[in-house]
């Protein structure tokens, strides 16, 4: 699904040109779960902009789905993210006096998409977030954290993409509620063969992927399979 080739990103300042991204090669299969780990400053959040396609790399080639985005105009852009990716960001951005529905609906909106169609896709993908039904109607601003961001989760899920971002998606969330999020993520990944990249500085929540990449001043230092998680699994 993912190929990133020598990605380096350098941003040019008044003080001068600093690079964040300093030739970062990996892959990512189809369906599988990945979590980026990094302290602050690692380059982990430019990272996930350019696998985003929030932005493109200084120089490196990004091929997602066998095509090569890193070159691509910000039209371009845009229709890849809406085609082919989901975001989850730590803060949950539900529009706070529409329903739970209307939130998870509305990218469907500029598809064009009919009505009942709309509010079909937004149901089966609540479902899958594990939201239940008797919140379907209520207002985001009614709900707990964690609900409102299992509905961003379904929000990120309903044009079908085929990678999901999540960005600290547990930041702001207690320890237990945040669990129960990340516990979705893997029913996504497990059940429903989602591909995820999850964007973390910590190791409790990076060790819920199957795969952990460590990365530090902008290089990759380390690319892991989870055992611990495989051996919960197997137990």
């Amino acid at each position: 699904m993912i190929e990133c080739d020598n990605i380096v990103k350098t941003y040019k300042t008044v003080a001068g040109e600093t690079t964040v991204l300093k030739g970062v090669s990996f892959t990512i299969k189809d369906g599988e779960f990945l979590a980026v780990m990094g302290p602050s400053g690692s380059g982990k959040s430019t990272l996930m902009h350019i696998l985003g396609c929030l932005d493109t790399p200084t120089s490196g080639v990004y091929l997602l789905d066998g095509r090569d985005v890193s070159k691509m105009s910000d039209d371009k852009l845009a229709d890849v993210r809406k085609d082919k990716i989901g975001f989850v960001f730590q803060a949950f951005n539900l529009l706070p006096r529409a329903t739970v529905l209307r939130n998870v609906a509305l990218p469907l909106v500029y598809e064009g998409i009919s009505r009942e169609e709309r509010e079909k896709r937004a149901r089966i993908e609540l479902k899958n977030a594990g939201l239940d039904e008797s919140h379907f109607y209520h207002l985001s601003n009614q709900l707990s954290g964690g609900q409102m961001q299992r509905v961003a989760i379904a929000r990120a899920l309903v044009n079908k993409p085929s990678l999901i971002l999540a960005d600290e998606p547990t930041g702001n969330l207690d320890t237990k509620t945040g669990e129960i999020v990340l516990d979705t993520f893997q029913k996504l990944n497990e059940k429903h063969k989602r591909t995820i990249v999850l964007i973390t500085h910590e190791r409790y929540v990076a060790e819920h992927a199957d795969r952990i990449i460590h990365i530090r001043d902008g290089i990759i230092v380390e690319d892991e399979r989870n055992l611990k998680k495989r051996l919960v699994s197997a137990g």
